[in-house]
């Protein structure tokens, strides 16, 4: 069997792009050892991780190596099995990289996905890693509490516009984040956010997030750092909670960017300021999964997909994906 697949052939200095990346096609025999199965990707997800995740700075993972597979979760058909939790024709997410087909160990990752819930590329967005972190953010972390004011930078994004709707489904007011009017739009009237601020067109930022909550914002949803988080410092207030998700504002961690400092506003604050990485509460994923299955049937979860056809096209999609072009979850199908 012939199996296509994108591997990284240059070590990006920012954002990655088609440039960086080479097509190679070789043979993969279908039959998996013990304890293995063997899948056809049906959906590969494009995330603002795989920025870290072909970078040689510090990161959660290790980086992708010159001459490997791109590294992407996706959703696949098992095609063979040689596992017992594992059979042919099941629908199963897991880390399968930018290829057509997969022969793997089974490990914790993985999971079986229940296409009789949504359709199974939600499983890569709403009902996946992107509604995961949303939920968990918002309830493990920052402890949302009726009454809130909580902030979301791209708040129109596949994780953004799944966490306006549970904050606001937790009785918060929430303010949403975003580079565009028609997103701007789509926060108010789709996400169920309360306000949201087009940052590039609003001028003074710190100024308008003050005017929607001038007693100060409690949680800070950070997926964006740099400069947008540097306007909404000043706007929080005290005993905010901060968690920093993602760092889609900083193009560049060579040299290091500098900034405002935030140490201040950490300090008179009394600021509680905390990282987040789903890779860190798989244990908490089935109730929260469950959760979002029974919003998403209810009618009370809507998401939005871009869904761009054929792995080729995979390294523009995660250019475009940090130039704002996406609206909810950037997906490739193969």
């Amino acid at each position: 069997m012939q199996n296509n697949q994108l591997v990284l052939s240059e070590r990006p200095d920012g954002i990655p792009g088609p440039q960086h990346f080479s097509a190679q096609t070789t043979d993969i025999d279908l039959t998996p050892g013990e304890g293995q199965i063997a899948v056809k990707s049906c959906y590969l997800s494009i995330d603002p991780a795989m920025r870290g995740w072909v970078s040689l700075e510090e990161n959660y993972l290790p980086p992708v190596q010159i001459g490997e597979v791109m590294r992407s979760v996706a959703v696949a058909e098992v095609l063979e099995s040689q596992h017992p939790d594992y059979a042919k024709g099941d629908c199963v997410y897991g880390l399968f990289g930018w290829q057509e087909y997969c022969v793997t160990d089974v490990n914790p990752f993985m999971r079986k996905v229940d296409a009789s819930l949504a359709p199974i590329s939600t499983a890569l967005g709403a009902l996946g890693p992107n509604g995961l972190t949303a939920y968990q953010v918002l309830n493990l972390k920052a402890q949302i509490q009726e009454g809130d004011t909580v902030l979301i930078s791209t708040a129109a994004g596949g994780v953004g516009s799944i966490a306006g709707q549970i904050a606001k489904l937790k009785g918060c007011t929430v303010i949403g984040l975003t580079g565009s009017d028609e997103k701007v739009e789509m926060c108010l009237n789709e996400f169920g956010y309360d306000h949201a601020i087009n940052y590039k067109t609003c001028g003074d930022l710190e100024a308008a997030i003050k005017e929607i909550a001038p007693m100060g914002v409690s949680v800070f949803f950070d997926n964006t750092s740099g400069g947008i988080a540097d306007a909404v410092y000043p706007t929080l207030g005290f005993n905010a909670r901060v968690v920093q998700v993602g760092t889609a504002a900083i193009d560049s961690w060579e040299p290091v960017p500098t900034g405002p400092r935030r140490d201040r506003y950490i300090l008179t604050k009394r600021l509680t300021v905390m990282g987040f990485v789903l890779l860190d509460h798989f244990a908490d994923a089935p109730a929260a999964l469950q959760q979002l299955a029974q919003w998403y049937q209810e009618g009370k979860l809507n998401y939005r997909e871009t869904i761009t056809q054929g792995l080729e096209n995979a390294p523009r999609a995660v250019t475009e994906l940090y130039e704002g072009l996406n609206t909810g979850k950037q997906l490739i199908k193969l």
